[in-house]
């Protein structure tokens, strides 16, 4: 049977509520009754119930990551597991337990954000994947609880966002190509209800602009972040615009969709056609040739959003940090 709160009481001879005060550090005990209390709960091998503790300190110590689109059949992100990995290692220290959400436009519509939250009782969460679109993107903007975007672009007092800086990586990999010798540079872009999508186009922009490149909108296909998006896509630049030299992906898995749209079309990489992709997943390094793509540090963004969240929790003031990124040179462009 397991040893509770009363059984320590019992021993220690105090009352239940100072067993619990004692156990859950209130400054209202005496340190020679808490050590008393802690030593009689370990001669009785006592483990907590981490529920019963979170209602009388109001703690739970757990936090909720909520996830959309990422992980639904067909357009899996294989970053996702990296930023995962991540947030369970920033709160390992801390001994805060996480609680996975996924969900979608119907769900949001069905519970709110703030009640998601509220029934299970997390003290705070880590959102992944919405869309611009999505509900709970405006309820976000005005919560009180704690909250870390990956890659949302909002800043509140109770709300910070962890991502790279898409402008500056879309600029450094349009930037390369210019510099192997490409002035028809296209680009398949991720969906127009991602912030990412238009972060990255800016920085596509800039690069020409830099460069004195004219900008032609319809060298720009949005897709949506998939290896089928991306193969449509490669067909449809390529079939409309055969003087396009090279792509710029805002996704590696779009640029997977290339490789085969490529293969079928009897192109040859980098020979006819130069690819650089965005994420460096671990098939970029893989596939042949390997695909020069964007570094994202993913699991330094999951650690350092589960770190901040901690923080805000604590009282800190939110922030928008930015993890590092790095071009990475591989085999999938040339020099003309």
């Amino acid at each position: 049977m397991a040893v509770t709160i009363k059984d320590i009481a019992k021993k220690a001879g105090v009352s239940i509520t100072t067993v619990s005060r004692a156990l859950n550090g209130y400054p209202d005990v005496s340190e020679e009754t808490r050590e008393k209390i802690k030593k009689i709960a370990e001669e009785l091998n006592y483990t907590p119930n981490s529920i019963a503790r979170g209602l009388v300190t109001n703690k739970t110590q757990t936090i909720g990551m909520i996830v959309s689109e990422l992980i639904k059949p067909g357009v899996y992100h294989p970053f996702f597991l990296e930023v995962l990995a991540g947030i369970k290692a920033g709160l390992k220290k801390d001994r805060y337990d996480l609680i996975l959400f996924t969900v979608d436009p119907e769900s949001q519509d069905a519970t709110s954000y703030e009640k998601l939250c509220n029934d299970r009782k997390v003290e705070g969460a880590i959102v992944e994947g919405l869309r611009l679109s999505d509900p709970y993107i405006e309820e976000i903007k005005g919560t009180q609880i704690p909250t870390v975007l990956i890659d949302i672009p909002i800043l509140t007092d109770k709300v910070g966002y962890v991502s790279s800086d898409n402008v500056q990586a879309a600029f450094e990999a349009t930037s390369y190509l210019i510099k192997l010798g490409h002035k028809n540079i296209g680009f398949i872009n991720g969906h127009k209800d991602a912030a990412v999508s238009f972060e990255r186009l800016e920085g596509y922009k800039k690069a020409l602009e830099k460069n004195d490149i004219p900008y032609r909108e319809e060298y720009v296909i949005f897709a949506d972040f998939t290896q089928e998006g991306g193969y449509n896509a490669f067909k449809t630049l390529i079939f409309e615009h055969p003087e396009i030299t090279a792509i710029f992906h805002a996704s590696d898995l779009m640029a997977m969709g290339s490789y085969r749209a490529a293969k079928d079309l009897g192109m040859r990489i980098p020979e006819d056609i130069s690819l650089v992709g965005f994420d460096d997943i671990e098939l970029a390094s893989l596939i042949t040739p390997a695909l020069t793509t964007i570094r994202q540090d993913t699991f330094k963004m999951g650690y350092t959003a589960a770190k901040h969240l901690l923080a805000i929790i604590r009282g800190e003031k939110p922030q928008h940090i930015v993890i590092p990124h790095k071009l990475v040179v591989r085999d999938s462009a040339r020099k003309l």
